[in-house]
């Protein structure tokens, strides 16, 4: 008679839509058993279900109400408490990105500009494939963690419109992409002009690179990108921090907001979401399934 485990292999490797046998107590999935599968989805069909997402979620997170003044109010609100808890360290890590220079070249803020603007597509995008490509029975669930958090995001925008600190008056931050020129980011009046420039928390920034890091170190058998995958969230948070586009708080609401979405991902199908596909299988365990196919 074969084992719980080796039915939940079974099931996988020949993509039945029979539930598995499940322990005592756990949720059951609340999706149908024919969404569960571990099956890599057509390429053609990611690329547009990617495409309409990332649309559908930029209207909801540009359509908020950026409600300036309760804006402002929450951005002072946070610098108060954050005093109180002993986390403002944000000015000073900000004017420090200001002041390094080499031969009249502020490179650091030049290089953190870009870096802010445009790694977390790069970074996001690249794992999504890399995933796709290496590991894709664990490429449905890592994909939904990331829209669930997505979906949390825009409604946290929503909620709670939030200035970041380099829009703050009087409090001595620098905006260093308006002061730098970076361009193809907010110091552009075309790109300014249909972003929410009050969608602060909770920091997508921080919650894409914690996905990002999380799924490179749970799915790589490589030490250097395991390696890559703990440092990129942290050098991540000093930029955030360091270009005035985020306070710690920020921060940590990009980390609640991704705890929801493996929270969400769990729910829906009932699986760990980096948990052992087809290729993670030992040999023995693909005779024993391929002697019992039907």
């Amino acid at each position: 008679m074969a084992t719980v485990g080796t039915t939940e292999t079974t099931d996988e490797l020949h993509g039945s839509d029979a539930p598995s046998p499940r322990r005592p107590g756990r949720i059951l999935p609340l999706l149908p058993a024919r969404m569960r599968r571990q099956l890599r989805p057509k390429i053609w069909q990611e690329i547009a279900f990617i495409a309409l997402s990332y649309f559908v979620y930029s209207q909801i997170r540009d359509a908020v109400p950026t409600h300036e003044r309760i804006a402002l109010l929450h951005g002072r609100q946070i610098l108060y408490t954050e005093e109180h808890l002993g986390l403002n360290f944000e000015l000073s890590v900000n004017r420090w990105f200001d002041h390094v220079a080499w031969g009249g070249w502020h490179y650091l803020a030049n290089i953190t500009d870009y870096y802010y603007a445009l790694m977390h597509f790069v970074i996001v995008l690249s794992v999504l494939v890399w995933v796709y490509v290496k590991r894709p029975l664990n490429y449905r669930s890592a994909r939904t963690v990331l829209y669930a958090t997505n979906g949390l995001a825009a409604l946290g925008f929503w909620l709670y419109p939030l200035a970041p600190p380099r829009l703050l008056p009087g409090h001595g931050f620098i905006d260093t992409v308006v002061k730098y020129h970076t361009w193809g980011s907010w110091g552009s009046n075309s790109v300014s002009k249909v972003s929410n420039q009050f969608a602060a928390m909770p920091s997508l920034h921080i919650g894409w690179s914690l996905w990002a890091g999380i799924t490179l170190f749970m799915l790589s058998g490589r030490w250097w990108i395991r390696a890559l995958g703990l440092v990129y969230p942290v050098v991540t948070f000093f930029v955030i921090i360091g270009t005035a586009n985020h306070y710690t708080i920020d921060a940590a609401g990009g980390v609640v907001a991704l705890l929801g979405g493996y929270l969400i991902q769990w729910l829906l199908t009932g699986r760990h979401v980096y948990g052992p596909g087809i290729e993670d299988i030992p040999d023995h365990v693909h005779r024993h399934a391929a002697a019992h196919a039907p």
